[in-house]
């Protein structure tokens, strides 16, 4: 049945990726190249899986054994952001289903069509509304035995709590990120050129000149067009905020980040520099076009300083470093010369 789902997503890539670019206003070619495939592949990685969920034998010694058996732990609420509503959906629903769970989803409030969009009700249930009311009843539900979220660190925090005071669900939580990238000398420079992959990035002080430079002209080349409005005025609000504060604390201003046309909610990419470690354009998650750009003279320490630690990237040639740096950086997950984003559109391209 997850074969048969990506094998629809596949057949109707154009209307998904149209609708995609319509809910969340991102570019049509950015969800047909990458959300799409990377749905797909995702559908299909755990497909692969639902006939491989087994226990193990254990032999305890001569006279003894005891085994274990993997049991569907039954009905799951997931809720996803509205940021890739289309891949966090297959995110979701591919290992749930897999491991034989049914599960409830609540897309966001503000980007809900695509899962809306021929998924049958049974197994997958979709269920609109806001956090504050539906979110909030799937966590609030006993018939729930589990509750999984991709959001924001206040809305996990809450969602934990409430968990706990109903019948002691399961939860797992991917929070907030300030995902730091360090780069060292040597690194390829056009390689870390990923602008949404990272907000905090730490370079050694003789290459900083020069990355700085090409992190300008790229930002600068990015064009913004289409019909597509971006998804949320309060969050162009809060970005422009960080914005704001990020000038008021003192940081250079080394591309100025400002609102693109009069229609939705664009904004240009920013880059500052000259950041301090107080501030709270490098405190605090920003989740807009915001770079700070940072020397760094103790990268770990540095890029540890955070309350957050879902992710990082480590740009280096020498193994011997980029493994010892990753280790050391407190993160979920580490990239060694690639990124979050390079790493999600090869997994699209390569499907």
């Amino acid at each position: 049945m997850l074969n048969r789902l990506a094998d629809l997503l596949e057949a109707n890539a154009d209307e998904f990726a149209a609708l995609e670019a319509l809910d969340v206003g991102k570019a049509f070619i950015i969800a047909q190249m990458a959300d799409l495939p990377r749905s797909v592949a995702i559908l299909r990685y755990y497909a692969g899986w639902a006939d491989k969920v087994q226990g193990k034998t254990i032999e305890t010694n001569e006279k003894k054994m005891a085994y274990t058996r993997h049991e569907p732990i039954g009905v799951v609420g997931a809720i996803i952001p509205w940021n890739f509503p289309l891949s966090m959906l297959s995110s979701k629903i591919g290992p749930v289903l897999a491991a034989g769970n049914t599960v409830i989803l609540k897309p966001s409030e503000l980007t809900p069509l695509t899962a809306l969009l021929g998924f049958p009700d049974g197994v997958i249930n979709i269920v609109n509304g806001y956090g504050s009311t539906a979110g909030q009843a799937l966590t609030e539900n006993n018939i729930v035995d589990k509750i999984t979220i991709t959001g924001s660190t206040l809305t996990g925090c809450k969602i934990m709590e409430t968990a706990a005071k109903s019948n002691m669900k399961k939860v797992t939580l991917e929070l907030g990120s300030k995902s730091p990238s360090v780069i060292f000398d040597g690194a390829d420079l056009e390689q870390t050129e990923v602008c949404t992959a990272s907000s905090r990035t730490f370079i050694r002080a003789g290459i900083y000149d020069e990355f700085s430079e090409k992190f300008t002209a790229h930002a600068l080349s990015l064009k913004v067009s289409g019909p597509f409005a971006r998804v949320s005025q309060t969050q162009f609000e809060r970005i422009m905020g960080y914005i704001k504060s990020g000038k008021e604390d003192g940081a250079t201003v080394h591309v100025d980040g400002e609102r693109y046309g009069h229609q939705g909610y664009f904004i240009q990419p920013t880059m500052f520099t000259k950041c301090k470690p107080t501030m709270k354009i490098v405190q605090e998650e920003i989740f807009g076009p915001v770079a700070a750009v940072i020397k760094f003279t103790r990268a770990i320490e540095q890029a540890n300083d955070t309350l957050y630690d879902l992710a990082c990237s480590v740009f280096t040639r020498d193994i011997d470093r980029a493994i010892r740096v990753a280790h050391s950086i407190e993160a979920g997950t580490a990239w060694v010369s690639m990124s979050m984003l390079t790493s999600r559109l090869l997994i699209a391209w390569c499907t």
